[in-house]
Parts: structure tokens; C-alpha cells; sequence
């Protein structure tokens, strides 16, 4: 099977919501003239980044009973895509989370577990922690998802692996943060995302697919760079750094069969023996 990804760099406007659906759906329809079957925005591109005390005015529940989701539910009946925002629950905690939609339904939702709390990140002032790694079945297969932070911890992306996610779907608002560039431009936390990303496909033989955003918020500055890398560890297409941009590529699921008949690496995995040492391991730290 093929699957055309649209890899939506976007620049959102913090703390307005009706401008930033406006930007999802003029790219939402370009997707659909380019005959994309999914695409992919960035991290709490709804509302933007650094939304600090606006978080309880911004948050949302997905469902046909919100304005802007209801918006986003009818363009998902023609194309899926992964979008982001802030989640409230039934007891008003705050999460940046993930929404997967298709055929007007929303199909999964995933809450960052690792909030940076470190250098300019203050995430966990703000929004709880989510406590869940869990893939999910889309019409192209299953499939995992993660919010910036978690993609740095492997244990994310092992844990989706071992619960079957052949796509691992990625999204940030990753900033320079002033570390400078190589001679090349690129933001050298940018390089970083690549090795990262190209280890995961390559370790765990599947595809990812990474959307960054780009523009200024409170003096940062964020790189783009988004990028689809194959089950072999290729980065076989990257957008631009630091513009905004709609980029396009097909990806050919049977290349999982090619690469893990070469590299049975999911074949050999032995999750069991991962778990009996865990515990071990836990048990010797709480001793």
C-alpha cells in the first residue's frame, strides 16, 4: 500500500484559534487537490507554543460539539490527519496533546509524556503529563504517535513499536534555542531531531514521519526541518528550515517487508526478557 503524506510546516498564531484553523484548512485543501491521504500538522499547532496563562481559555474537547474540531471532522471525512492542541479533561487538567482524525471520527488521541522542564521549556508549569504509549489502527495500518519531548526518551518509540505501529507519526515546536548552526544553516538542534528520528526508523524498521513548525514566539525562533525517513534509517525528503511550507511524499508500506526480511530486528526482539529486567531493576532501586 502507498500513502501520501502531506507535511503541513506551518507557522500558527499563538493564542488564536480561528486564525490557526483557517491556516489548517487552506492546507487541508491543498493536501486534497495533491491527493494526500493524510497530513500531519505541528505540535498544539491550533493554539501555538508559549500560551503560559491562556491555557484554560484555549483548551478544547474534540468532538463534533467544538466549533473548530467540528470544522477539522468534516474535512477528515476525505483525508486523515494528525493535528495539535490543548486537551482539558473532565476534572480540568491541561495536556498538550495529539488528536488523530479520519472519516469524520476522532480516532485516537495522545498526551505528551515528557514534559521538558529544562533550559527555556517550562512545560510542566502549565499542563499535566500524560501517561500513556499506545498505538492504534488507522485504514493505512497501525500507527503511534508522539509530541517533541517524547521522541528524545526511546523508550516511546519502543514501546509503539512493540505494540505494532509500523508508522510512527511525530510532531514538535522544536526552537533553535540559540545553540547556532552548522555551515550548512541548519539549526544544530535540528541536526540532533535527524539522528534521532533516522535511529528510530533504523532500529526499529519502520517509518517516520516528523513535522516541526517554524516562525517567532517570546524571542525564539523555530527551525522547521520537517522530514520522512524510511525503514532503513534514509531521510528520504526534508522541508526547508525555517520557512513555511506544504511538502508532499509517498510512502510504500511494503517496504517494511523488504527491510525486516533483511533486518528481522522486530523478529528477534525479546520484550520479555526487556521486562523481566525492568523489573529487576526497579526492585533494586526501591531496596
Amino acid at each position: 500500500m502507498q500513502v501520501k503524506i502531506a507535511l503541513s510546516q506551518i507557522y500558527p498564531h499563538m493564542g488564536n484559534l480561528e486564525c490557526n484553523l483557517e491556516k489548517h484548512l487552506q492546507h487541508i485543501e491543498e493536501a486534497r487537490q495533491h491527493q494526500a491521504d493524510l497530513i500531519v500538522f505541528p505540535e498544539l499547532s491550533l493554539v501555538g507554543y508559549y500560551v503560559m496563562d491562556l491555557v484554560s481559555e484555549l483548551a478544547q474537547t474534540p468532538s463534533e460539539h467544538d466549533p473548530i474540531f467540528a470544522r477539522l471532522l468534516k474535512e477528515s471525512q476525505t483525508i486523515d490527519m494528525m493535528v495539535g492542541f490543548i486537551q482539558e479533561d473532565s476534572r480540568h487538567r491541561y495536556y498538550i496533546a495529539a488528536a488523530y482524525l479520519s472519516q469524520g471520527k476522532v480516532v485516537h488521541i495522545h498526551r505528551k509524556v515528557y514534559l521538558p522542564t529544562y533550559g527555556i521549556f517550562d512545560d510542566a508549569r502549565y499542563f499535566s503529563a500524560g501517561n500513556r504509549l499506545q498505538a492504534f489502527d488507522t485504514r493505512f495500518g497501525r500507527v503511534g504517535m508522539l509530541i517533541c519531548e517524547d521522541m528524545w526518551h526511546l523508550s516511546s518509540g519502543y514501546v509503539l513499536w512493540m505494540d505494532g505501529a509500523d508508522l510512527l507519526l511525530c510532531h514538535s515546536n522544536s526552537p533553535t534555542r540559540g545553540i547556532g548552526a552548522s555551515e550548512d544553516g541548519r539549526s544544530t538542534v535540528g541536526r540532533w531531531v535527524d539522528v534521532i528520528l533516522q535511529s528510530y526508523s533504523a532500529m526499529f524498521t519502520t517509518y517516520v514521519v516528523h513535522v516541526n513548525r517554524v516562525g517567532y514566539e517570546d524571542g525564539k525562533n523555530f527551525w522547521g526541518g520537517s522530514s520522512v525517513v524510511n525503514p532503513n534509517g534514509n531521510t528520504v525528503i526534508q522541508a526547508p528550515y525555517f520557512e513555511e511550507t506544504l511538502l508532499m511524499h509517498t510512502i510504500d508500506l511494503a517496504q517494511l517487508h523488504r527491510t525486516r526480511s533483511v533486518n528481522p530486528l522486530l523478529r528477534d526482539e525479546r520484550a520479555t526478557l526487556v521486562q523481566a529486567e525492568l523489573e529487576r531493576i526497579l526492585r533494586e532501586q526501591t531496596q
